[in-house]
């Protein structure tokens, strides 16, 4: 970041922050004067201050702003049937028709099995993406699972305390009862995780004795599900680019640490 006249180098602050849809100008000012805009983690108040889009890092209480208007950020509610690939080698129908609507060539964040619905995140940032899909960072996945049978809070304590699978133990980070049926209408089980284990939650409650009927991912991260349709796509907002911009970065922060 570099300080001076209309000559020097770089944006001026509050114009990069409404080039990136911030706000307007005039607030972006005063939120400038008011401290609550940090480039490279120093506050700056100084409305003369400019910025180098392409290398600062900037944020605004707190959440990280896009300047890099290149990177695409969709949604999918990925329905049944379809493979997390960008192409299958068997044929299975896979998820190039959610990408076609969009020129940059978006990959999938992670997967899900075939058998799964629900949150599933296209982008061609790959720096972003690592940091959502490597278990490392400790990004959770919120699944709702409908099981057989009946699920006790006994069961619910257990996937708490862990379970022991062939590739090795595993907990939930949360786990709740939403349903259950005393006439064999099986139950609805609500999941955490961190992990990145292949079916791990079909693998957990088959363990625990009430295998997955339906199984949907409703959250990641910062995003959520909400009432995107199955086989709909959407751009992220402004909100949620924010959040995962700011993941992104605390966790690049946590790797140099």
């Amino acid at each position: 970041m570099t300080d001076g006249s209309e000559s020097t180098e770089g944006v001026r602050l509050q114009k990069a922050l409404a080039n990136a849809g911030v706000a307007s100008r005039r607030v972006a000012e005063q939120l400038i004067v008011e401290g609550r805009v940090r480039v490279n983690g120093a506050v700056v108040t100084e409305l003369g201050s400019r910025v180098d889009p392409e290398t600062d890092l900037v944020d605004v209480d707190g959440t990280a702003v896009q300047f890099d208007q290149s990177k695409r950020y969709v949604m999918l509610n990925k329905p049944t049937g379809v493979v997390s690939s960008m192409k299958d080698d068997r044929g299975r129908p896979d998820l190039r028709r959610f990408t076609k609507d969009w020129d940059e060539r978006l990959y999938n964040v992670g997967r899900l099995d075939a058998e799964t619905s629900g949150l599933l995140v296209l982008t061609n940032d790959g720096e972003l993406a690592h940091v959502l899909a490597h278990p490392s960072f400790g990004v959770t996945k919120v699944y709702i699972a409908k099981v057989d049978g009946r699920v006790t809070p006994q069961t619910i304590q257990r996937l708490l305390r862990g379970v022991d699978l062939e590739d090795g133990p595993i907990s939930a980070d949360k786990a709740r009862l939403l349903s259950s049926s005393a006439k064999g209408g099986g139950s609805l089980v609500e999941l955490t995780l961190h992990s990145g284990r292949n079916r791990i939650v079909r693998r957990m409650m088959a363990e625990v004795g009430h295998p997955v009927v339906e199984l949907v991912r409703r959250q990641f991260g910062p995003l959520h599900l909400g009432t995107l349709p199955a086989g709909r796509t959407r751009e992220l907002t402004k909100v949620e680019r924010g959040a995962l911009l700011t993941l992104s970065r605390q966790a690049a922060g946590q790797q140099e640490d």
